[in-house]
């Protein structure tokens, strides 16, 4: 799976993760191509090489003429969704708006129709999250993973005062992410870069095992005499594909657990959003039978999601139940190793998953809907198929092991 890996050791900020992504291959010509379909009047790059002390990195600066105006989420979004980007891209970057958008309104108390975005709602921010989303699309980047993050030390003024670093915003947004400080004074991670990292990124930690195609580092513009002012990016595949179609082990990942009750919700509207939920790209969805206030028996509806689907998931939720609220928490799932392999039967061809735990085999499972139509055009029950798959499939290890 092709991975991307942000080495925080200096922070990160918006132009840093785009400079980094200019030196991992994103063209620039074709870069500016696609930042031009926002029909953001009088905006440019200024991409340069420069050295931090001793490294070689990229540095971007966007050249606008109309900085700092303030935008609500919804001038953004609509800015977005109308111009000509694909809807991958667009997805990406409104998620990105979107969880920045929430950290804001939690801190200041409000809701997210009122955030304005002062510091980070200007052309330069909006430039930022959606050249790093056109990127991402354009190095193909199927996994984000991000080291421990330095979010510098002191303080930072700021349109309310001076706050400590990181500045209230910024530490919402890394709620369950480790972060450090060392005697580096300043602000090393910006809310932009904060929101696009907590928004990707499915883990956090040591660099995994990954077969490394290439290493950039974007710089910041802040210059310190003995420290790199830069972002590292390093670029590979994680699960490389091994002999029989197995595949290592995968990280870790970080999720997000929404969860709602409901006592006034018909038993049809539930069905529907279930079925909703999966087609919106939800891991998971389930209900689970509870008794609330003034003893009125009820449903939670509980959805497991990515952190880029929070949005569409919610606005699912908001839209089609009765609910005023919701309870949404950071959740880690581990996947045991897993692996396909073919087995052929009288009844046809099935796929097998088989799962593993320190290479031992713990569970294997025929492919539900294959078994259902093979035993459908066979005229047979559907355990007579399973039955004959795992058969198979013992006599195929069997074979193998005889043959070695």
């Amino acid at each position: 799976m092709r991975t991307l890996y942000f080495d925080c050791f200096s922070g990160a900020s918006g132009n840093m993760i785009l400079g980094a992504l200019i030196g991992l291959g994103v063209d620039r010509d074709a870069l500016e191509r696609q930042l031009a379909k926002l029909n953001l009047p009088d905006v440019s790059l200024k991409i340069e090489t420069v050295d931090r002390s001793g490294i070689s990195s990229v540095h971007v600066e966007v050249i606008a003429s109309s900085q700092h105006e303030h935008r609500h989420l919804s001038d953004i979004v609509t800015i977005i969704d109308s111009s000509e980007l694909s809807q991958s891209i667009k997805k990406r970057a409104s998620a990105i708006f979107t969880r920045l958008a929430d950290a804001e309104a939690k801190v200041h108390g409000i809701s997210v129709e009122k955030v304005h975005f002062h510091e980070v709602g200007a052309i330069d921010a909006i430039i930022d999250i959606v050249g790093a989303c056109i990127g991402f699309e354009m190095l193909g980047i199927e996994q984000f993973a991000c080291s421990k993050i330095h979010v510098g030390s002191g303080f930072v003024q700021m349109e309310h005062g001076r706050f400590p670093v990181p500045p209230p915003a910024v530490a919402e947004l890394l709620k369950d992410i480790p972060i450090y400080s060392t005697d580096i004074e300043g602000e090393l991670l910006t809310p932009t870069a904060a929101a696009i990292i907590s928004t990707i990124c499915d883990s956090y930690g040591r660099l995994p095992e990954i077969k490394v195609d290439k290493t950039s580092y974007g710089a910041g513009t802040r210059i310190y005499n003995d420290f790199p002012n830069v972002l590292r990016l390093l670029i590979g595949e994680i699960a490389t594909e091994a002999k029989g179609g197995e595949h290592q082990a995968t990280n870790n990942e970080h999720l997000l657990l929404l969860e709602t009750n409901l006592d006034d919700i018909s038993p049809q509207v539930l069905g529907f959003v279930m079925e909703r939920a999966f087609e919106l790209g939800a891991l998971d969805c389930w209900f689970t039978p509870i008794q609330m206030k003034k003893n009125r028996p009820a449903t939670m509806i509980s959805i497991l999601s990515s952190h880029e689907k929070r949005g569409v998931l919610t606005e699912l939720l908001y839209a089609e139940t009765t609910t005023l609220g919701l309870r949404i928490r950071k959740v880690e799932r581990e996947c045991l190793t897993r692996a396909f392999t073919k087995v052929k039967t009288r009844y046809g061809d099935v796929d097998v998953k088989v799962a593993r735990y320190n290479g031992r085999v713990t569970n294997v499972m025929p492919e539900y809907e294959q078994v259902k139509r093979l035993a459908m055009e066979n005229n047979v029950p559907f355990r007579a198929v399973q039955s004959e798959v795992l058969a198979e499939l013992e006599r195929s290890k069997l074979a193998a092991a005889v043959n070695e």
